[in-house]
């Protein structure tokens, strides 16, 4: 039979708190890290991560953080986004016809982004836009992303699509990695 005093079951107590405490406290350290990201450290990120001119990169940065506050998406994903789609060129246009730093298809997004695609606040808020709403209809962001390269109709038609799909979500991934390192 095993006997407790209260001196033992306050110890114990402790003793089971630990881990319980050390995971809130790295929560919070994580959190705190996470939000830490301001226009200036993005900014710096985006200059040595990706070679983007000092005055492209604290333009931009601003805008990408309050765009992916807004839509709840991570800013680096965002970057890497426009890293991926136009290499921080606000001019870029496809051959397909998308515009923009974020490469958006204007047909396609019309209704929900209306406004000249190539001005940098419009294309980064609805690029933006258009991750959030992928990954509320595929419940995470590689997927997410391989929608935003293909389209939820063309990522569920073919393997081919999929695979160039997962491929580009790969590829945004890397830069998100690189991009991060810098940070």
């Amino acid at each position: 039979m095993v006997v407790f005093n209260t001196t033992t079951l306050f110890t114990l107590k402790n003793y089971f708190l630990i881990p319980f405490k050390l995971i809130m406290l790295l929560s919070i350290v994580s959190l705190t890290a996470c939000s830490s990201l301001n226009a200036p450290k993005l900014s710096k990120g985006i200059q040595q991560a990706y070679s983007v001119s000092p005055t492209t990169a604290d333009r931009l940065s601003p805008i990408i953080l309050q765009s992916a506050k807004q839509h709840d998406v991570p800013p680096l994903l965002v970057a890497a986004v426009i890293r991926q789609e136009s290499s921080y060129r606000s001019n870029a246009r496809s051959p397909t016809g998308a515009l923009g730093l974020m490469q958006i298809i204007p047909s396609h997004w019309r209704q929900d982004c209306p406004g000249d695609l190539y001005n940098e606040y419009i294309n980064i808020n609805c690029g933006t836009h258009v991750l959030a709403t992928y990954y509320k209809s595929a419940g995470s962001w590689h997927k997410a992303l391989g929608y935003y390269y293909v389209g939820p109709t063309g990522y569920q038609r073919s393997f081919s699509n999929r695979y160039k799909a997962r491929k580009y979500a790969r590829s945004v991934e890397r830069h998100k990695k690189e991009l991060k390192s810098t940070l």
